[in-house]
């Protein structure tokens, strides 16, 4: 065993229990009620950094909640290595539906995690892994193996849109000056199958309100003679694809890169079967566009999914109700090309064209990004493909994944860095629902993998 290694193993119960420490932070950054909880979980990084051997760490006040900056400069011939994470987390509703608290972490055996999964909010989504890359560098610290330069940016509304990173970063161009940006807020195939996420879906996120009469009605009085904003939403939101689930907002392929069949072709080699995937989830069947398989629908082709809808009365019992308002909240996932404010001009456009004259209609533009796709031939791509060869015994695989991380853009257009995205997270592992979990041994394995990437960047780098 190596000296690296040896200490991770000498400090694993330490580091366990550090993460269970932060997952104990409900830093939920959409709710303005857990405001300072999110300030304790930037406190908890910036001093965690500072243990762990960062020459200085500070939290760095934004318009909204705080970004925490951190970095060991070991050498200016070395190159610098920008890690990325977020410290908050998505609300935890609905409660009823989690085995424990989301906020009083537990480890249980899962079948796919025999030696065990961490459940509580942020477990996966980021906090379990940022957690990871702070290990690393203390125990790469603390065993005299730093290979790089490194600097930390970690945020705290990475859940509600980074609003205010762009900013961050437009202000500190120098500051977080580096070579490359390594993420792990993605996840691999499965914990014998390394994969590493080579592409990233954007995102367009709206909300909107239909208004019918002045107040709610009472619908025996009312009903059948005034217009219903609720059955109106209805019908126009299940408009908005055909019946072949292809987006039906004029424009919205226009962009659209389709993939060759060569790279189609390369995607189906990662392993992939439908029974599990629907058993997984619970389904007996599957839908999706026509002429797309799984894998491709869920990553390389472009979506639309209601995350909400509301209105009217939804307490217990019965209440005979016409209501004023109906809502409901609307994400669409993009590809490459696909620009996030045309794609919700066009949405908003559309939307405003089709409501009948009887209602009214807002539409609220809530957070987008870009697509982003990295390349497979660089250094560091190759330096974290090395890395998780070591580990885990076999390659790692190149995955498109079809989660959006708008940050990825940002680094390129305002820092000009690209991205690494070696994450160590399972799409089974819940995030953002009920019962999210992180498994032990994804934890521990990122802790090993990260400081082989930072020898093999340093190697390849030279």
């Amino acid at each position: 065993m190596s000296e690296l290694n040896q200490y991770i193993n000498t400090n694993k119960d330490r580091f366990l229990e550090e993460l269970l420490d932060l997952l104990r932070i409900p830093s939920v950054s959409a709710d303005s009620n857990y405001k300072e909880d999110v300030l304790k979980a930037a406190g908890f990084i910036q001093a965690k950094l500072l243990e762990a051997g960062a020459d200085k760490a500070e939290v760095c006040e934004t318009p909204g909640h705080p970004i925490v900056y951190g970095e060991k400069l070991v050498d200016p011939n070395l190159p610098t290595i920008l890690v990325y994470g977020h410290y908050d987390v998505q609300p935890p509703d609905p409660l009823d539906l989690w085995d424990s608290p989301p906020f009083e972490p537990v480890i249980k055996e899962t079948e796919i995690h025999p030696e065990g999964a961490i459940f509580a909010r942020g477990s996966c989504d980021d906090k379990g892994q940022v957690y990871m890359h702070i290990k690393a560098f203390e125990a790469m610290m603390n065993t005299g193996q730093l290979a790089c330069n490194v600097k930390f940016i970690i945020e705290g509304e990475e859940e509600v849109g980074s609003d205010n990173l762009e900013t961050f970063l437009k202000d500190n161009v120098d500051m977080l000056s580096a070579n490359v940006v390594l993420v792990s807020d993605t996840g691999i195939i499965a914990n014998d199958v390394p994969s590493i996420t080579v592409g990233l879906r954007g995102l367009s996120y709206v909300e909107v309100e239909v208004t019918g009469p002045n107040r709610d009605l009472h619908s025996g009085l009312y009903g059948g003679a005034v217009p219903n904003p609720i059955n109106i939403l209805a019908e126009m939101i299940a408009s908005l694809k055909t019946d072949d689930q292809q987006i039906n907002i004029p424009g919205f392929y226009n962009d659209v890169v389709e993939l060759t069949a060569v790279e189609r072709a390369a995607m189906a080699e990662a392993p992939f079967d439908l029974q599990e995937f629907k058993d997984s989830i619970g389904l007996s069947d599957i839908e999706g566009e026509t002429g797309y398989n799984s894998m491709e629908r869920a990553s390389i082709r472009p979506t639309l999914d209601v995350n909400g809808i509301w209105g009217g009365y939804t307490g217990e019992g019965a209440k005979t109700v016409i209501a004023s308002k109906a809502y409901a909240k609307i994400s669409m996932r993009l590809v490459p090309n696909q620009d996030p404010d045309k794609i919700t001009a066009l949405f908003t456009k559309h939307f405003e064209a089709m409501a009948p004259d009887s209602v009214s209609v807002k539409v609220t533009p809530h957070h987008g990004g870009q697509a982003a796709v990295t390349p497979t031939d660089s250094p560091a791509y190759l330096a974290a493909a090395k890395a998780m060869e070591t580990t885990f015994g076999k390659k790692p695989v190149p995955f498109r994944g079809g989660g959006s991380i708008p940050i990825v853009a940002l680094f390129e257009q305002i820092l000009g860095l690209k991205t690494v995205l070696m994450g160590f997270g399972l799409d089974s592992d819940a995030i953002h629902s009920p019962n999210e979990h992180y498994g032990v041994f994804n934890y521990f394995k990122g802790i090993e993998t990260i400081p082989e990437f930072y020898k093999n960047y340093a190697e390849m780098s030279k």
